[in-house]
């Protein structure tokens, strides 16, 4: 087929171009015809230009009036100075008028408008994705996330890093989500599954003496969906020998200079700030805080001050040996229709309410439990958490491991009423020391907290031949997790290299030695031909794009996402495949 090929970009002219002739591809975005004059606004990936066809060429016109929204065509004219600047476009001061144009092809009626501001609903938008995509708002997420891409490449590169793919079809193994598996055809009865992660791969090439790996790896985790999750999403993946905790730290956080440098023009300030575990769940009630908040909104252990307190209700979450703890509320006018919303809101998180105490801007206390406890204790409570004239404390008792996750569901929310979140800062924060293990109530076992390979910190290794579920619910991982606004961006740890501690975490978790080689013979066997001390970390590829694109969801930064159904709404998958199929596979499907 031959056109008029284009000279420029849709996004491209501007004053200096005036007087010249040009040629533009790309789909008609609008068409406006006023006062016989027709004005067709092009648009493709750089940007929209006004096209401008007078009525004195009449079959020009007459050709033009028939062009439909997402027409491709081909237009040829004279770059000219608008009379009527668009000072929201970066073409604003110019438009072609147009003495050729030709259509490379015709479209329907699209099933909703190809606008920015949307209004079709996020099932036909993922339907129609091609259309959406025509979108500058996803289309500059998708250039951004190809930006990152670039720096990912160069920057580890520039620090000895080797780029090694990872297969996609590997082996099951325990623990995590669910596994994707794929049936062989070749061995029937067996499967593949695909990675929820490069973890066992990364390790194998530390062994192999490859030091410093790097990749932009596809993983797979069949879990339930929800905004920052996808059934296939995007990891940046590292791993280094002979490095320690701090090494990874040094090198993930210069990495995230340089992305805020390069895409936001921000200098972020490092090193990260770095807080355990157990600092952030008592402080802040979340393994992932925000530390956006105004004034922080901490929480305050008031257990030990509230002792013989003569009330029924404290002194019962006492000698179970609960915890009482509060958050305090700042220079904010807080209602009764308020209170009764986070009286309602604390309920459906498993608590019985909570107690508040007000103080009015001229220094009157209000308290519902000022009678159980008396003055003087209020005014403890009040000092404690250095309150004053305007603010309101907000307190929750009971099982240590609901009330403090509890309160910093309350924190967040409470944020979000009285907007006091400054959505204009980045506060990155290294979550170090998490537990190793947790236990399964409904499994009865003990599993990995973040996977089973960490490495326990030296000064805990020696529990790891306990009994106690105490003290082996203490054993503290060499492991962290990347945090920013309140989202896990990243995690990782320094791994286990030594087959005598891999084969004690085994033991915990229930895992028999006949069910280890099974499932990881290959690295245990790997382990005995000397495996180097080795760490590494994984941030999530969309999670951090979305955060630069200012998003909440990941969706929108991925060109091809699934619904929450995880299923694909364009190209209709998963789908039913044929009986023929099945049978070289063989497998039968059964209806529950």
């Amino acid at each position: 087929m031959n056109f008029n090929k284009r000279t420029h970009n849709c996004g491209e002219l501007n004053l200096s171009a005036v007087g010249e002739t040009i040629t533009l591809n790309g789909w008609v975005a609008k068409k406006r015809d006023l006062g016989g004059i027709l004005f067709i606004d092009l648009r493709d990936r750089y940007g929209i230009t006004q096209l401008k066809i007078n009525p004195d060429n009449k079959n020009l016109y007459d050709s033009g009036i028939k062009l439909g929204n997402e027409f491709v065509i081909s237009a040829t004219g004279k770059v000219i100075k608008r009379e009527s600047i668009n000072k929201y476009l970066p073409t604003g001061e110019i438009e072609i008028e147009v003495t050729n144009f030709e259509i490379l092809n015709e479209s329907e009626t699209p099933p909703f408008n190809v606008e920015e501001d949307v209004k079709a609903s996020d099932d036909l938008r993922l339907q129609y994705r091609y259309l959406d995509m025509r979108r500058h708002t996803l289309t500059d997420n998708l250039i951004l996330r190809n930006n990152v891409y670039h720096i990912v490449h160069e920057y580890f590169k520039n620090f000895g890093f080797l780029e090694i793919e990872t297969p996609i079809l590997m082996k099951s193994t325990p623990e995590g989500a669910r596994d994707y598996l794929v049936p062989s055809r070749v061995h029937k009865g067996k499967f593949y599954a695909l990675p929820q992660s490069p973890q066992t791969y990364k390790q194998i090439l530390m062994v192999a003496g490859l030091d410093k790996y790097v990749q932009i790896c596809k993983c797979f985790r069949d879990e339930d969906l929800r905004a920052d999750r996808q059934p296939e999403f995007t990891q940046i993946d590292l791993e280094m020998s002979f490095v320690t905790q701090e090494d990874i730290f040094q090198i993930s956080e210069g990495f995230f200079r340089q992305v805020w440098k390069e895409i936001m023009n921000i200098d972020i300030p490092t090193p990260f700030r770095i807080m355990t575990y157990n600092d952030a769940i008592q402080t802040y009630g979340s393994d992932k805080p925000d530390l956006r908040i105004k004034g922080e909104m901490k929480i305050h252990t008031i257990t030990e001050s509230l002792l013989n307190s003569g009330f029924k209700v404290f002194d019962d979450v006492i000698t179970s040996k609960g915890t009482i703890a509060a958050i305090k509320l700042e220079k904010q006018e807080v209602t009764r229709k308020s209170i009764d919303g986070i009286t309602d809101f604390v309920k459906k998180l498993g608590l019985g309410g909570i107690a508040y105490i007000k103080i009015a801007k001229d220094g009157a206390v209000t308290s519902p439990i000022q009678k159980f406890l008396g003055e003087e204790k209020i005014k403890e409570i009040i000092s404690n958490l250095q309150a004053e004239p305007g603010d309101t404390i907000f307190i929750l008792s009971g099982d240590t491991k609901k009330v403090y996750p509890a309160l910093g569901n309350l924190r967040l929310k409470l944020a979000e009423d009285f907007k006091l979140i400054d959505e204009s800062k980045y506060e990155f924060l290294w979550i170090i020391d998490f537990p190793l293990f947790h236990y399964e109530e409904e499994e009865n076992r003990y599993v990995g907290e973040h996977h089973i390979f960490t490495m326990p910190k030296d000064e805990f290794l020696r529990l790891l031949d306990s009994t106690s579920r105490e003290e082996i619910e203490s054993i503290r991982a060499n492991c962290y997790d990347l945090v920013l606004n309140g989202t896990e961006l990243g995690s990782g740890s320094i791994r286990i290299h030594k087959p005598g501690i891999q084969k004690k975490v085994f033991n915990i978790i229930g895992l028999t030695d006949e069910e280890a080689k099974e499932k990881f013979g290959f690295l245990l066997e790997a382990f005995q031909y000397g495996a180097p001390p080795h760490g590494g970390v994984a941030f999530g590829f969309d999670r951090l794009v979305a955060i630069l694109c200012g998003l909440k969801s990941i969706r929108d930064v991925i060109a091809f996402p699934k619904s929450v159904s995880a299923s694909s709404l364009m190209d209709n998958c998963p789908n039913i495949v044929e009986d023929k199929q099945l049978k070289e596979l063989g497998i039968s499907i059964t209806k529950s």
